[in-house]
Order: structure tokens, then C-alpha cells, then sequence
């Protein structure tokens, strides 16, 4: 009986970490799918980096990878099919994590590590990024995202 016990619980307490860290994982898919089709093309290295995400974040080890995969390529397909209404669900996605500071820096933060996949990130993933930032009521200049020496130097000229 205690062993029946132990295995009700378990299943219990994930379950729960499940509901609870669900709207974290279709946020965070939804952001990685914007960043990742914002330069025009899903690399192979960015899905590895998305795997790699679901399979080492605590807080999405409780889902089955396939599960964030779907969402990701969900995601991704419908920036594709219509942009305007694939960007929409995926901002709505997003946005709920938004009362969640930490979530949201974190979901930030996995995007960087998507776009520099490539060894170098580009100009559309900065702008997306910084747009997510925004839209999340975070300061890009805490990811390294704005750098001040490069505005002087500029003004400078």
C-alpha cells in the first residue's frame, strides 16, 4: 500500500507541475518560433537548440519533448501560412507569461541562446527579441541587447 501511495503522489505532484508549467512552454515555443522564422528560414540548429531547451529546463522537463516539438512547428507553420494571424497567437501565447518577471527573462533569455545557434545572431532576431522585451515590460539593455558604447561611438562620427 505505501508503494501505491508514493506512485499516486508522484504522478500527482507532476501532473501539477504539468498545468502549472504549461502556459511557460507554449510561451516559450511561441517566442523560440518568432525568433527562429524572423531571418526567413527554421535552421537544423535551431531545433537542436529547442530540444535541447525542453530536455535540460527544469521547468519543461515534465513535458514530453514531442509535445514542445509540436508546439514549436505549430507555431512555426502558422507564422508561415498567414504571418499577421501566426504572430497574433503567438504574442497571445506569450503573453501569458508576462505577469511571471522570471518566466518571462527566462523565455528571454532561451530566445538569445536560439538566435546565436548560428554563430552569429542577426539584425531580425535582435529586433524580435527586443520587440518580445517590450511586450513583456522587460529592459533589453539587461540581455545585452542595446550597448551604449556603440550609440556614442556613433554619435561621435
Amino acid at each position: 500500500m505505501p508503494n501505491f501511495l508514493k506512485t499516486l503522489t508522484y504522478h500527482y505532484r507532476e501532473q501539477v507541475a504539468r498545468h502549472k508549467n504549461l502556459p511557460f512552454l507554449k510561451a516559450t515555443m511561441a517566442a523560440s518560433a518568432i525568433v527562429a522564422t524572423s531571418d526567413g528560414e527554421v535552421t537544423f540548429d535551431e531545433r537542436m537548440r529547442v530540444d535541447q531547451v525542453l530536455e535540460t529546463l527544469e521547468a519543461l522537463k515534465v513535458f514530453d519533448p514531442h509535445e514542445g516539438v509540436n508546439l514549436f512547428n505549430g507555431f512555426v507553420e502558422a507564422l508561415k501560412q498567414s504571418p499577421e494571424a501566426g504572430h497574433a497567437a503567438a504574442v497571445e501565447a506569450i503573453m501569458a507569461v508576462a505577469a511571471d518577471p522570471e518566466k518571462a527573462e527566462l523565455m528571454v533569455r532561451i530566445c538569445l541562446a536560439l538566435s546565436e545557434t548560428d554563430g552569429e545572431v542577426s539584425l531580425v532576431e535582435q529586433i524580435e527579441i527586443v520587440t518580445l522585451c517590450s511586450l513583456l515590460g522587460l529592459d533589453a539593455k539587461a540581455f545585452g541587447l542595446y550597448r551604449d558604447e556603440i550609440g556614442k561611438a556613433l554619435a561621435m562620427e
